[in-house]
């Protein structure tokens, strides 16, 4: 019987963890951080892309910095790159919600694991984009922070992966950082924006939060 007991009392612990982080992840998710708007004008955009699930920040390409277009596999067609941060087993072996295992899953919310930067290539701009103005000085702390997440070799060079995109317009390179349940894809867009200057969440491991913040 005590053992029964102990069974439950543990067992109720698990279920109160996660609802815990959930219900701390929407109010700190529905704080807002104001936008620290300096004297210029807003004459540049950017844009925000989810799949649903995972935040993308989309440049025009004439707005990205040169320092971080250098070592990216370009076509020349594209007139804007989507950027996005992640776990690389789980950007590797789930390219589809339907690849999606528990072991994937458990690995990149709780265990230390290396990183990467999804590279999208887009010749048009999609009309589901959520459109963002913005300053000279915000896309510039934009392009720092970007740029800062790339992990470089001892020549300084972006470090690709070969034949390992989604499709002929996509690619990854490895990144700086670990990802986990406080650290996630989402977070990485929101922190980004926090650190540019551009209204931001408090916190937040959703895409919805950030999203709201601009609709």
């Amino acid at each position: 019987m005590k053992t029964l007991k102990k069974i439950l009392k543990w067992s109720l612990y698990f279920l109160l963890i996660p609802i815990f982080y959930l219900v701390v992840s929407l109010i700190l998710t529905s704080i807002t951080i104001e936008r620290k708007l300096e004297n210029g004008i807003t004459d540049k955009i950017i844009y925000l892309n989810t799949n649903g699930v995972h935040l993308d920040i989309v440049i025009p390409k004439e707005n990205i910095d040169s320092i971080i277009l250098s070592g990216l596999k370009l076509n020349g067609n594209e007139n804007y790159l989507s950027f996005g941060w992640g776990d690389e087993n789980f950007y590797i072996n789930t390219p589809t919600w339907g690849d999606l295992t528990f072991n994937n899953a458990f690995s990149a919310m709780f265990l230390k694991s290396t990183t990467l930067m999804h590279v999208t290539r887009y010749k048009e701009k999609r009309s589901d984009w959520i459109v963002i103005k913005i300053n000279e000085s915000e896309l510039k702390n934009l392009n720092t922070y970007i740029q800062n997440t790339f992990k470089t070799n001892v020549n300084g060079m972006k470090i690709i992966l070969e034949n390992q995109g989604y499709s002929s317009m996509d690619e990854f390179y490895k990144s700086k950082g670990s990802y986990s349940c406080f650290n996630t894809c989402n977070s990485w867009v929101n922190k980004g924006f926090k650190e540019s200057g551009l209204k931001s969440c408090y916190w937040t491991p959703f895409d919805f939060g950030l999203i709201k913040k601009y609709e």
